[in-house]
């Protein structure tokens, strides 16, 4: 069973939309997942614009890669260099530390992952 940063069972993320790089609605990664799916966040549409503004249209469909489009509220496993870039710019969303991967603390910091906990 993965872990999350808590060094608990992994939980998930989101089942609407089906998140995850292997849409099972956990942030599981594997060698396919080259983007690094691994960080539960809660999206705000401040955060959407942002990530757009970046070159990653998160709002619009995808159905070929069966992705819905996101929405201001919407919990998504976000590539965790995405997530690190939104903290550097002052644009990170909240975090639910239960269902983020522990391979994301190989990239970012526990305590600034702390510092946008969803409170529960």
């Amino acid at each position: 069973m993965a872990k999350n940063v808590l060094g608990e069972d992994l939980e998930t993320c989101s089942m609407s939309p089906r998140t995850g790089f292997y849409r099972d609605g956990c942030c599981h990664t594997g060698a396919e997942d080259v983007g690094l799916h691994l960080v539960c966040v809660e999206l705000t549409d401040e955060f959407l614009a942002f990530s757009r503004s970046r070159g990653n249209d998160l709002s619009t469909p995808n159905p070929m890669f069966d992705f819905p489009g996101l929405q201001g509220g919407d919990r998504w496993c976000l590539c965790v260099q995405r997530w690190q870039e939104a903290l550097e710019a002052g644009m990170a969303p909240q975090v639910v530390l239960e269902a983020t991967h522990m391979s994301a603390l190989e990239f970012v910091n526990l305590e600034d992952l702390k510092k946008f906990a969803v409170q529960r």
